[in-house]
């Protein structure tokens, strides 16, 4: 989720690349020299990635003759729109990026189709099972895993632990710990700790924190129950409550959830954000990066072992309608399931602040010199990837009315009774569409 949210920073560069591009709902023809034609849209994404993007396409149109292939860049904050649009005059592309908790949702509806019969056997072989499992629904593969990226790692300027008499290699380690870390670490200029404030950004920068406080998330795995009301969710809204009323964190948010800049503007001494703050804090703000730490969220029992992030991510997929639905099945596999190397640059180009769960391009990237340039990478791999969650594939209505609760405690509400409100919001959702049994 939060890829939906960080990509708005973007959306102005993005408009002008954006063009009208016939997919789905063409004659698949159309092409110079009677080639087929399909077309790629892309949620616009950093610079660095899509650069790489359409390298890649280019590479495609020319490593073969049959198949011409159009990419289009479409900001974040008009993706739906425009996907809507597109859809309704039966011109939808034939290939779109989407993030993993989407792709069961897309599956369910009829949106998007399987790729088992498109893409051979081999070519899955040596992804992570559990990456997998995002893109799968009732045994089938709809989508094909290309990164993870984990929704909640914890950052910190050493120099300013230091300062506080705080040693600079101990980062918190329970929640208690960070709470009393922040009360030292808090100034007039800087805040104690930064994290998601409003009820968007909480809904889903703590599924990790939900599993690690409760064991489990706010429904049943069969999506007929809602779990909100159990009591080791109190913990969790309590954390939330204390920094905020203790004033560890600022009463006005300083960033959205997915902006890593306050902590490299000096505006907070910690800050929880997703791996991808780490290529924002070594392109922009270099000279900080020796006086940078890196660690997992702390656990509330203390067991380093337990989940404290979800691992979100992308996915390629075909759409329902796609004319040229196995051309567009063989770009997919070309371009995530082919030759390393290709990967490779595209995980370089984002400063190795992302994870490829397939292992022929997690090998080749632990061989390339360069992916020693992101100093956290393999503490965020060892220490949050390893035991981290998949994301969600429920309504984002659940999530919501989780982020909800948060949020009242926050502002100092009652915890229980924010929760018995989240678990009824949830019952409403399950019942209104149909969700009982449909999860896994």
């Amino acid at each position: 989720m939060r890829t939906q949210l960080i990509r708005l920073i973007a959306a102005v560069a993005g408009t002008a690349v954006l063009a009208v591009g016939c997919g789905s709902g063409g004659t698949g023809q159309g092409a110079a020299g009677g080639k087929a034609e399909i077309t790629l849209w892309q949620q616009k994404f950093t610079d660095q990635e899509d650069t790489w993007y359409k390298k890649a396409v280019a590479a495609f149109n020319k490593s073969q003759d049959k198949v011409v292939l159009k990419h289009v860049i479409v900001p974040a904050d008009v993706w739906d729109q425009k996907m809507k649009a597109a859809q309704a005059a039966g011109k939808a592309p034939d290939v779109y990026t989407v993030n993993y908790s989407k792709v069961p949702g897309f599956a369910r509806t009829g949106q998007i189709q399987a790729l088992d019969p498109l893409i051979p056997a081999d070519k899955w072989a040596g992804l992570q099972e559990s990456v997998v499992g995002s893109v799968e629904h009732k045994g089938k593969k709809y989508g094909y895993p290309m990164l993870v990226e984990p929704s909640a790692v914890l950052y910190y300027r050493k120099d300013l632990f230091a300062k506080a008499g705080l040693d600079p290699n101990k980062p918190p380690a329970t929640w208690q710990e960070l709470i009393d870390y922040g009360k030292k670490l808090t100034t007039k200029d800087v805040a104690g700790v930064v994290t998601a404030a409003n009820q968007i950004d909480m809904a889903w920068s703590s599924w990790g924190l939900q599993w690690n406080a409760a064991g489990h998330l706010p429904i049943s795995d069969d999506w007929s129950t809602p779990q909100a009301t159990d009591a080791k969710y109190k913990q969790l809204l309590q954390v939330y409550q204390t920094l905020y009323q203790q004033g560890i964190m600022p009463k006005q948010p300083l960033a959205p959830y997915a902006d890593a800049n306050p902590l490299g503007q000096g505006k907070t001494a910690m800050m929880v954000c997703g791996s991808w703050a780490a290529s924002v804090l070594l392109q922009d703000y270099p000279k900080l990066v020796a006086n940078i730490g890196a660690a997992a969220l702390p656990s509330f029992d203390g067991d380093a072992t337990k989940p404290t992030a979800t691992l979100g991510g992308w996915t390629l997929v075909v759409d329902a309608k796609s004319k040229n639905a196995k051309a567009s099945a063989d770009f997919v596999s070309w371009l995530l399931a082919g030759d390393p190397t290709l990967l490779v640059e595209f995980f370089k180009n984002t400063k190795f602040s992302k994870y490829s769960p397939r292992a022929a391009v997690a090998d080749a990237i632990k061989n390339d010199p360069a992916a020693a340039d992101n100093p956290w990478a393999r503490t965020i791999e060892e220490q949050v990837v390893k035991y981290a969650k998949p994301e969600p594939a429920y309504d984002w209505a659940i999530s919501l009315a989780f982020g909800k609760a948060i949020e009242k405690a926050l502002q100092g509400k009652d915890i229980d009774q924010a929760l018995q409100a989240a678990d009824a919001e949830i019952k409403d959702v399950i019942a209104k569409n149909n969700l009982a049994g449909q999860g896994s």
